[in-house]
């Protein structure tokens, strides 16, 4: 099991603009039909991850917690599937449907997304204010495959509350560990 970390996008940076495929409406939607009316929240994440299956059904509360606060969630699926079928856009809409995602989970095929959010690993979450600027990027929490420790979403649930709140949100962010982004050859 790889332990890649976030890249660690900088803070201040525009939320790169895609036009994906939602698996599970098998609509294309953009980020300007997704985006939040206070903020937005995009997770990589695939399918057979185990460090993503560990953080799934708190991604599932997370959002269920905050949509209706005006904040928005989108998953994205960037991996190769030629190499890793199991996280192909078919899987993607039965793991979603099957985990009661309230948010779109949409396949990034071109992996061009992934690569213009410089994200690494899955999940790597990143949290845009209401102008889509990155106010947080890094861990959910703390809690790895294995390491005993509850699933919270802890760091991410606090830079949503700061933000909610108005407040300034620490930048001392750690980053997020997980499987490697399945890159193309």
């Amino acid at each position: 099991m790889s332990r890649t970390p976030s890249n660690m996008l900088p803070l201040g940076t525009s939320a790169p603009y895609f036009r994906l495929l939602d698996t599970v409406t098998q609509k294309m939607m953009s980020l300007n039909e997704l985006k939040g009316s206070r903020g937005t929240v995009i997770f990589f994440i695939c399918n057979h991850c185990p460090f993503v299956i560990n953080v799934n059904r708190e991604l599932v509360r997370m959002a269920n917690d905050y949509m209706h606060k005006g904040i928005s969630f989108v998953a994205i699926s960037s991996n190769d599937v030629a190499n890793y079928p199991q996280d192909g856009p078919e899987l993607m809409q039965k793991n979603a449907l099957e985990l009661q995602y309230p948010f779109p989970y949409l396949y990034d095929e071109t992996q061009q997304v992934a690569k213009d959010y410089d994200a690494a690993c899955t999940p790597d979450s990143y949290l845009f204010d209401e102008e889509l600027n990155l106010v947080y990027r890094g861990q959910i929490d703390d809690s790895r495959p294995g390491n005993g420790l509850e699933v919270t979403g802890k760091d991410m649930r606090l830079a949503l509350d700061q933000l909610m709140e108005g407040k300034p949100i620490s930048k001392l962010q750690k980053p997020s560990i997980g499987c490697n982004i399945k890159w193309k050859q």
